[in-house]
């Protein structure tokens, strides 16, 4: 099984914060080690240990940090920490957001594929992706479901950026990742989505240079590989019309030869 962080932390051209996020969410659809495909998103720990993992994309939703106002949690809505109040409460998801999580995983996979055209999309949901009209209509429901507020972010290190917060004190978590994919794909990055087709593989990556053909470089090992077999198995396969001239078989299968050669 591939367990080797998310392929985004290892590219040499920076990416954008959403594009990070777009990306790993895609990337909860991996292949198993086994020539099956794996989903990490199968049940609500599934969630949220992803959720967890990315505390510099979702700090909101990671850790509950949504303000001193309290409500109730709405369906797709980050919790609330429970009395032991900050990180160590953590995040913990539901049913219901799972449920909207994955909808929303479905609506871009299926515009990750519309972007990555004319090249073939990921093998893993190529034969029941939902419609790009259907993936944007669903897209824009989950964005809208959190007014947002725009928020000027400046650290000392960097140049000022602006971020999008939840206009009231609990954040909604399947709207800040349709934000974020939203700001993915109408950004410069989309131009390098690519669906990496190396054996087994179904992952989606952004392109590091001009001729990079696969994901990682483990994949581009396993398709070399192949092509070789696939070369070799074309040339010693057995030809039922074979032309006079060329060496005969034994019963065996194993060519014969002329004497002497």
């Amino acid at each position: 099984m591939d367990t080797a962080g998310p392929i985004i932390s290892r590219m040499r051209e920076p990416i954008s914060r959403d594009a990070r996020l777009a990306l790993d969410l895609a990337l909860t659809i991996r292949h198993d080690g086994t020539g099956g495909v794996a989903d990490d998103l199968t049940d609500p720990a599934g969630l949220t240990a992803w959720v967890r993992a990315h505390p510099d994309v979702l700090p909101d939703a990671a850790f509950g940090r949504t303000g001193d106002h309290r409500e109730g949690p709405a369906a797709g809505t980050a919790p609330q920490p429970a009395d032991g109040d900050g990180e160590d409460a953590g995040f913990t998801a539901d049913a219901a957001q799972l449920a909207a999580v994955r909808e929303l995983r479905a609506a871009v996979r299926a515009l990750f594929a519309r972007a990555v055209l004319p090249d073939e999309p990921s093998p893993a949901d190529a034969a029941r992706l939902m419609s790009p009209r259907e993936a944007v209509r669903q897209l824009n429901a989950a964005a809208a479901r959190t007014p947002s507020v725009p928020v000027l972010h400046w650290p000392e290190d960097a140049g000022p950026a602006v971020r999008w917060r939840p206009a009231r004190a609990t954040g909604d978590l399947t709207a800040a990742l349709a934000r974020a994919v939203i700001a993915f794909l109408t950004g410069p990055d989309r131009d390098r989505l690519r669906a990496c087709h190396a054996p087994r593989c179904v992952r989606y990556f952004l392109k590091e240079h001009p001729r990079q053909e696969w994901c990682k470089p483990s994949c581009g090992n396993r398709a070399r590989v192949a092509r070789h077999h696939q070369r070799h198995k074309t040339t010693t396969q057995p030809h039922e019309d074979r032309p006079s001239g060329l060496p005969s078989s034994t019963p065996q299968g194993r060519p014969r030869y002329p004497t002497g050669l």
